[in-house]
């Protein structure tokens, strides 16, 4: 059984934080501009997973796995590369139970993603097990693995966990962002520039046995990171 590593909190019960009015605003906002500044992306995709060869009817859920820094083209890729090859489904994302996560699972909803908030230190197991019951609903997933307060590109336990209790292949996704802003946070957060190229590189899955043991799942951590990395530079 996967286990997922939970820092210690001072009460038993953790309630995700939600936004106000003006988080909710603020959050709209925000849509709006990452969808206005995102028509103008040119959006391209380099497959190494298959999965765009797929026959969308056909096609079984996945998790995707990208970096908290690529989040900004997440949507995109969502849009552009999924319902234009017929190949999206509905997705469920996790999302930190944290104040800052509120306001990108308010964003996430607008996009029509349904937001699972936990993370490491808040609700870690409880978001895994909402997450599975939403992959056997047929949704994809999607993970950011370093996230939500890194460190910046270390793979944590959460994704291989994700994977063995789910039973669905990761993919690896990273985005080679042209004209960018680089974000001065923990993360070096990537916001494409209008007009920008945004190379999205889909990398071989990472398949977690259900009986796997703790070596062979930091064995497939491991795995899962250099894929990442080898996707594009940081």
């Amino acid at each position: 059984m996967a286990t997922f590593r939970q820092r210690p909190l001072r009460s038993g019960v953790v309630v995700p934080h939600t936004v106000e009015w003006h988080g909710r605003l603020g959050a709209r906002l925000l849509f709006w501009l990452v969808q206005g500044c995102g028509a103008t992306w040119r959006v391209e995709a380099e497959d190494r997973s298959g999965l765009l060869r797929m026959a969308g009817g056909a096609r079984p859920p996945v998790i995707f796995c990208l970096w908290h820094n690529r989040l900004a083209v997440a949507l995109r890729m969502q849009q552009v590369i999924l319902e234009r090859r017929g190949l999206a489904k509905p997705m469920a994302a996790m999302v930190s139970a944290s104040k800052d996560g509120g306001l990108l699972a308010r964003v996430l909803e607008l996009a029509g993603i349904q937001p699972v908030r936990g993370s490491s230190s808040r609700r870690g197991p409880q978001a895994l097990l909402e997450l599975k019951t939403w992959a056997e609903r047929g949704y994809d997933l999607a993970i950011t693995p370093d996230g939500p307060r890194g460190p910046r590109c270390v793979v944590q336990d959460g994704a291989v966990a994700l994977g063995q209790i789910t039973g669905l292949p990761i993919i690896p996704v990273n985005v080679l962002v042209g004209w960018k802003w680089t974000v001065n946070s923990w993360d070096r957060f990537q916001v494409p520039l209008p007009f920008s190229r945004c190379h999205v590189r889909l990398g071989e899955p990472v398949v977690v046995p259900e009986d796997a043991s703790d070596a062979l799942r930091e064995e497939l951590r491991q795995t899962l990171e250099k894929r990442l990395r080898e996707l594009a530079p940081d």
